[in-house]
């Protein structure tokens, strides 16, 4: 089998789909390719649009038992990144948008994020618990070089003395290594960079629009030169994509400077598994079959597992394989004794402070 003629390159998601929430819904794929393509028009013609949002809020209470995070924050809804497993995907469609290109082309953005922040942080019934940047799209894609709207959102964590978690695959966070570091002086910060394959080939067909893996090592390696926790999510594992990474990808990032490693295997929840199945016979075709065959062995015979506490980890004889290769690899290449615990103290000190003021 061969890649299709009509591969979309630079764009994880190969078509759009129904939003699941749309009464009145019509759409020809071949249609919206040939529009794309016709008169050998240039795939970055399909071009990325930004709509200004004006939520009221902006921490959101995280209510899932087995997602390690109280609240996050999310500055951007869509990812230019696109990720073609993005669990992320799905949200989309609570805007009014699609899970497959509209997810990577239509960036919502929340300008507004900052002064949100601030009138949650300054509230009296607030106490400090760490929120993390971003629960559920990347706060460093490409447009935040431009709108700077995670930089102020750090400033005010700063001004505030609050801590604040951040998971991202972009190197753009180096350029807020000046905040970065003093929030580390107080142990108001960690960071989690996302890396997923040490090999570029795969990196680029996986994560089409992210930082290079080798800027991603880079990254690890200066955050941790300025005394700023960093840890790795390999996240998700993909069975016969990149599950055989474990080990030198462990390995790797330790000799970077990262305190601690992660994981999750991939599910295949919503839209994504029809996504996900399209990518494949596009990119790797050859091996779609087994590649899907061993996901559902990880997820009781399903693409997807909805159960908490299973859904990330998986089940079965392939997962349980990973957990072992992870267990490994820890014990390997990372210290049992390093612990982080976020200073929540500061930010009411602060507070009070402010009141000896009046």
């Amino acid at each position: 089998m061969h890649k299709r003629e009509k591969h979309i390159k630079g764009r994880g998601a190969q078509e759009k789909v129904q939003n699941r929430f749309s009464n009145h819904y019509h759409e020809n794929r071949d249609d919206f390719l040939n529009y794309c393509f016709s008169q050998n028009e240039p795939i970055d013609k399909i071009k990325t649009t930004f709509i200004e949002t004006f939520p009221k809020t902006i921490v959101n209470k995280v209510t899932s038992p087995d997602v390690h995070m109280a609240y996050s924050l999310n500055p951007y809804q869509g990812c230019e990144h696109g990720c073609i497993y993005c669990y992320a995907r799905n949200s989309h469609e609570y805007w009014g948008y699609g899970a497959g290109l509209d997810f990577e082309s239509k960036i919502l953005v929340k300008k507004n994020a900052p002064e949100l922040l601030e009138k949650k942080l300054k509230s009296k019934d607030w106490k400090a618990v760490p929120i993390s940047l971003s629960g559920n799209t990347d706060c460093y894609q490409p447009i935040e070089k431009q709108l700077e709207i995670t930089r102020k959102l750090l400033k005010i964590f700063l001004k505030y003395r609050h801590p604040v978690g951040i998971i991202t695959k972009n190197a753009l966070i180096l350029r807020d290594i000046d905040i970065l570091s003093q929030l580390a002086k107080h142990h108001l910060v960690s960071v989690y960079i996302s890396i997923t394959s040490l090999h570029e080939e795969t990196r680029r067909i996986l994560e089409p629009r992210t930082a290079s893996s080798i800027k991603r090592l880079k990254t690890i390696e200066e955050l941790n030169l300025h005394g700023i926790p960093t840890h790795v999510m390999m996240a998700p594992i993909i069975p016969s994509i990149n599950s055989h990474e474990i080990l030198p990808l462990a390995k790797e990032v330790s000799s970077k400077g990262a305190k601690s490693i992660g994981y999750t295997i991939v599910r295949l929840n919503g839209a994504i598994g029809k996504l996900f199945t399209t990518w494949l016979d596009n990119t790797l075709p050859d091996r779609k079959d087994k590649i899907l065959n061993q996901i559902m062995q990880c997820h009781e015979g399903s693409l997807n597992d909805n159960q908490y506490g299973r859904r990330m980890k998986g089940s079965g004889i392939i997962a349980d394989q990973i957990h072992q290769t992870f267990a490994l690899a820890r014990k390997k290449y990372f210290s049992e004794d390093y612990k982080f615990q976020f200073n929540c103290g500061l930010h009411q000190d602060y507070k009070n402070s402010q009141l000896r003021l009046f």
